[in-house]
């Protein structure tokens, strides 16, 4: 049985129980006034038929003495016929009279019973609708508080997942934002000072720990595990993120590594090698576009001290390879220019070290359209070899960029 059922059957119930109590009390009323009215009507019709009676033997008394009056005056023939014509309607008068008092009696009684019945139904009618509704109110009552009740419940259960929650992670979102949702973070099992994050869903994104916290670059979320908090590296902002999860076997970026980097930009990938390469490390962000050069060094390198940036064209290492004083570990280049493994192969030989590497974001859209990308990448993977590097693998970046592939080579000691 339903709850809806279950309450319809009680209202039910306590209708049919108050509705019989009332019709019972108010038939022994009816039953009472109802003898008081046979007892009146059998009283008063005794009454008369002794009147009757009485009357009758009168008439009889007055008949004989009549008699008894013309046998002694023959003349009083006429006076007897007058009486006894007197005393026959007398008689039956009497007799109308009786019949009509109890006639009216018996309808009387009649009414009051009829009433009487007709009251019991509308009292039981009454009482039947009065019953439902209060059943009703009492209903209606049960299930606010019920609902109050079940609200309060679930506003205190809610309360402490939130708590327990909160007691796990804090998550912040654009720079400020928080939000608390459950989530781990663990080491990349490759590469040192990446890591993986698995976030709200099942979702896992790469990640790295914040050398600036509370900062962001191009708001990207900030995560506080174990008093920790990292940044969450968007693949689709960054080419080097994109190839990391399209399976690289090298990067040659760790903590302390020398980096030069080729196309800057407003510094979204250079800001997540910072937090890599840590305190102890340096990145030297070359970028020609003035606009894009102005955001790396207000949003980055002013909070970011292993960060230098050079307005710069790096078609030509020698305007800035005064300025970087040390061999470096490490070439990443990123640059829209038809000529990138030429390029890339130009700065190698003015600032890379022995045995150091480069990492080439090669854009084939850039060098020729003609072509297909992977007869490009081939290309480009081809100059390099012929300026000394062992290309180690070619990785195509779709679908976080559409005719990009990353290029990883190193150039041995001997070269």
């Amino acid at each position: 049985m339903t709850a809806a059922e279950a309450v319809v059957e009680e209202i039910a119930n306590n209708a049919l129980t108050a509705t019989d109590e009332t019709v019972l009390a108010v038939a022994v009323v009816v039953v009472v006034e109802t003898v008081l009215v046979v007892a009146v009507v059998v009283v008063v019709e005794t009454v008369l038929v002794v009147a009757v009676e009485v009357v009758e033997t009168a008439s009889e008394a007055a008949a004989v003495a009549v008699e008894a009056a013309v046998k002694e005056d023959p003349n009083a023939k006429e006076t007897k016929t007058a009486v006894t014509a007197v005393m026959a309607v007398v008689v039956s008068f009497v007799k109308v009279a009786v019949v009509v008092v109890v006639v009216s009696f018996v309808k009387v009684a009649v009414v009051v019973v009829v009433v009487s019945f007709v009251k019991v139904a509308a009292v039981a009618v009454a009482v039947a609708v009065v019953v439902v509704v209060v059943s009703f109110v009492k209903v209606a009552v049960v299930v606010v508080v019920v609902s109050f009740v079940m609200a309060a419940a679930v506003a205190v259960v809610v309360s402490f997942v939130k708590v327990a929650v909160i007691a796990t992670v804090t998550l912040v979102v654009d720079g400020g934002e928080t939000s608390k949702v459950h989530i781990k973070i663990r080491p990349h099992p490759q590469f040192k000072e990446i890591y993986q994050a698995m976030l709200e869903g099942g979702v896992q994104r790469l990640a790295t720990r914040n050398l600036t916290p509370g900062l962001t670059v191009y708001g990207e979320r900030l995560i506080h595990v174990k008093n920790v908090e990292y940044r969450i590296w968007d693949a689709f902002r960054s080419k080097l993120a994109g190839g990391i999860i399209k399976g690289i076997q090298n990067v040659p970026i760790e903590a302390g590594s020398q980096i030069l980097y080729l196309g800057a930009a407003s510094g979204t990938t250079p800001s997540h090698i910072s937090d890599i390469i840590g305190e102890n490390g340096h990145a030297y962000c070359v970028e020609f576009a003035s606009r894009s050069l102005r955001d790396l060094v207000n949003n980055v390198a002013a909070h970011r001290p292993n960060i230098s940036p050079f307005l710069e064209d790096a078609r030509k290492p020698e305007k800035y390879a005064i300025f970087i004083p040390r061999k470096i570990d490490t070439i990443y280049c990123d640059v829209a220019q038809p000529e990138q493994a030429k390029l890339l192969a130009d700065n190698a030989d003015a600032l890379l070290k022995p045995n150091g590497w480069v990492m080439l974001a090669c854009k084939s859209q850039s060098i020729d359209v003609t072509m297909t990308p992977e007869k490009v990448y081939k290309q480009e993977a081809s100059i390099l070899r012929n300026r000394g590097f062992n290309v180690k693998e070619i990785v195509d970046l779709e679908p976080y960029d559409k005719a990009h592939a990353m290029i990883i080579a190193q150039r041995p000691s001997s070269t």
